[in-house]
């Protein structure tokens, strides 16, 4: 009995210690973790494209590598040169190839090159710019990619609505629990998108058409109160 006592003291004496040890206020789940307020917030900036990229491509056959590689160059050389001509700003070769061509029943039939560059314009000329680089002998078209000359500044006002979203959010959150909404402790940005919206039509009558329409700059955030 006496050992049962003894052990027992020393059980009490153990949990009394730790208490003692334990800071002021503090508890097996801190309640400051629990007393805050976490929302989503989405800001949306809508913008017409006023800048466009065009990739413009000639693929050439021949004999020979030489022959092949030869060929092209004289005929993207007039296709550089009618993207320049047409208002092409910052044009810039994206690949240059050389491949093995082959027939119908998979046996080696000479060599194909293939040289591809792109060139930005305005919304308005990049009808023309595409017909241009047809018109010089480009057998290839890809595009156009439509963007904004002033996205960052776009972007930046998404993110301003965003984080007001949010804080209409939480005050939504706060008034329906029945309590006041403290000061923001922390926040974080997702990454932001320009996706196409409404389509809008925008080429000469005698070029080729291109339809636009606005694009949606979306920023997300994530606030803590």
């Amino acid at each position: 009995m006496k050992r049962i006592a003894f052990a027992a003291g020393l059980l009490l004496l153990a949990v009394a210690l730790a208490g003692a040890l334990r800071p002021d206020g503090a508890a097996a789940v801190d309640s400051d973790d629990l007393d805050t307020v976490t929302v989503t917030g989405t800001g949306v900036v809508l913008a017409v494209p006023d800048r466009a990229q065009v990739s413009a491509g000639v693929e050439s056959r021949a004999p020979t590598a030489r022959g092949a590689l030869a060929a092209n160059a004289a005929a993207m050389r007039k296709v550089l040169d009618a993207l320049r001509a047409r208002g092409g700003k910052d044009v810039t070769t994206q690949t240059v190839s050389l491949s093995t061509a082959f027939d119908r029943n998979g046996q080696p039939d000479g060599f194909v090159a293939s040289n591809i560059a792109s060139a930005e314009t305005s919304l308005d000329g990049v009808g023309a710019l595409i017909d241009a680089a047809v018109g010089a002998g480009a057998n290839s078209v890809n595009g156009p990619s439509l963007s904004r000359s002033d996205a960052e500044k776009l972007y930046r006002q998404a993110l301003e609505r965003a984080v007001a979203d949010a804080k209409k959010r939480a005050g939504v959150l706060a008034a329906a629990a029945d309590r006041s909404l403290g000061a923001v402790t922390s926040i974080s940005e997702a990454s932001g998108v320009a996706i196409p919206f409404a389509a809008k039509e925008s080429a000469a009558a005698d070029s080729t058409p291109v339809v636009s329409g606005s694009q949606e700059t979306t920023a997300t955030v994530s606030v803590v109160y």
